[in-house]
């Protein structure tokens, strides 16, 4: 049986005198592409479960402007970015929670300087916290024994020292982890990052997905777990292209926890 998803807006809850814990920040993947939607499902599911009030933004929720800004269009990022900014200081949000490390890095690091601070939060440091405060709680279910591998997204990890959160949720799920020879501080672009997700590879020997899924692939795992709709959308391509994708998963961590009991 699947559980209904609840989803209220900024505007309904303001109009019922409520203000939310967090406002869940969805990005234009995770409102837009087929495979990105059903990450933020699998996050709305846990939210919903663990009974936190969160709200979205709905058709009020723009482009941060990290693609415009990556590409050198400073003019136009600042523009949507101050649409932002206006949009969240009219309902007085305080924190924001995000499942696109793209969406995170632009809001937590960038939006200051434009007059806008708030409380930054990956979708992966909230759950953990969920689970440290007693109001998820995980079990391995379908995953246990499992052999899973992080990517870490670089505006996670390289940009904002974010490499613990994921790896601890995987672990509950008691799950193996296994590293890939290029992880961490030293972890390999999955090639859409910088703008590169919207545009053709400039030339070269090789693309850069492809390099990463050999990175994958040697280390066997039965799935490969991302916190990045860019991530999982360059690794799905590069397993599938490998002809692997009857053997490796691309799963985001939301995913997995949504998942573990949904047998």
């Amino acid at each position: 049986m699947s559980e209904s998803i609840v989803v209220p807006t900024m505007a309904e809850m303001m109009a019922r005198g409520e203000q939310p814990e967090v406002l869940f920040w969805v990005g234009c993947s995770g409102s837009f592409d087929d495979r990105a939607k059903k990450i933020t499902k699998a996050f709305v599911k846990i939210l919903n479960r663990a009974k936190v009030p969160f709200a979205v933004l709905g058709t009020e929720e723009s482009c941060t402007g990290d693609p415009a800004k990556r590409a050198g269009n400073e003019f136009l990022f600042q523009m949507q970015a101050m649409m932002n900014i206006q949009v969240f200081d009219a309902y007085e949000v305080k924190k924001i929670v995000t499942a696109c490390p793209h969406c995170f890095n632009t809001i937590k690091n960038e939006y200051p300087e434009l007059g806008g601070t708030y409380e930054v939060v990956h979708h992966t440091e909230f759950l953990k916290s969920l689970l440290e405060d007693g109001r998820l709680t995980i079990e391995g279910g379908q995953f246990k024994g499992k052999k899973i591998t992080f990517h870490d997204p670089c505006y996670l990890g390289r940009a904002n020292n974010i490499y613990e959160a994921p790896r601890d949720l995987i672990k509950k799920l008691d799950a193996e982890l296994v590293e890939m020879k290029r992880s961490k501080k030293n972890g390999l672009c999955c090639g859409a990052g910088g703008a590169q997700m919207f545009k053709e590879p400039e030339k070269g020997d090789r693309e850069v997905n492809m390099e990463r899924t050999d990175d994958v692939i040697e280390v066997k795992p039965d799935i490969v777990a991302a916190g990045c709709p860019f991530c999982n959308t360059m690794l799905t391509d590069g397993v599938k292209f490998n002809h692997k994708q009857d053997e490796i998963k691309v799963l985001d961590v939301a995913e997995l926890i949504a998942n573990a009991q949904d047998l």
